[in-house]
């Protein structure tokens, strides 16, 4: 059964991921993250961007045609071929301090002892998380105010939620919402 072609989106750490995945398990259709496309497979992760025409082959051989699915993250800059086939977003937003705590305990998890003083990844995690501070305040390439202004061209409706709720209540919020709201089949290609 046709669901929708949903972008999840917000600031790093805003849960986006999180909320993708259970909208995707409960429709049983394909979940996509954005930066799998946006980056090359390296290790430590997240070190050579892939050329844009390459993501959105990938994109476009992996899920793009499909008539359900959501995507996770980020596509603003270098994925202008998804708005179009976008039937609604998603845009999460939380407390700074709650995101930044978020973003630290994802590290501590992913990279261990390896971003503790002297560790590997210490100035990778550091640089990280002084980026991902610059969202609020308009200092990162990718800020707030960039992201409202790249919402407010879309064409399709947004869901604005705070992403501090639990998970199972930002589900229920985006249920009632693309069941009220977004009509299979009168909205996208």
């Amino acid at each position: 059964m046709r669901w929708h072609r949903l972008l999840i989106t917000g600031a790093s750490g805003a849960g986006t991921t999180t909320l993708g995945r259970a909208l995707a398990s409960l429709h049983s259709v394909p979940h996509a993250e954005a930066d799998d496309y946006l980056w090359l497979p390296t290790s430590p992760p997240y070190l050579h961007k892939r050329p844009m025409e390459d993501r959105i082959a990938l994109m476009q051989a992996v899920f793009l045609p499909r008539d359900s699915w959501v995507l996770s993250g980020s596509v603003k800059g270098w994925g202008e071929v998804i708005p179009a086939r976008l039937e609604g977003v998603v845009f999460l937003t939380i407390d700074q301090q709650a995101r930044m705590a978020r973003l630290l305990e994802r590290e501590v998890l992913r990279y261990g002892d390896s971003i503790k003083p002297g560790g590997s990844n210490e100035a990778a995690h550091h640089e990280f998380l002084d980026w991902a501070r610059g969202y609020d305040d308009d200092t990162a390439s990718r800020s707030l105010a960039s992201d409202e202004k790249w919402l407010a061209g879309l064409t399709c409706p947004v869901l604005r939620l705070d992403s501090a709720q639990p998970v199972a209540d930002l589900v229920a919020a985006v249920e009632r919402w693309t069941s009220a709201e977004l009509v299979v089949g009168e909205s996208g290609p």
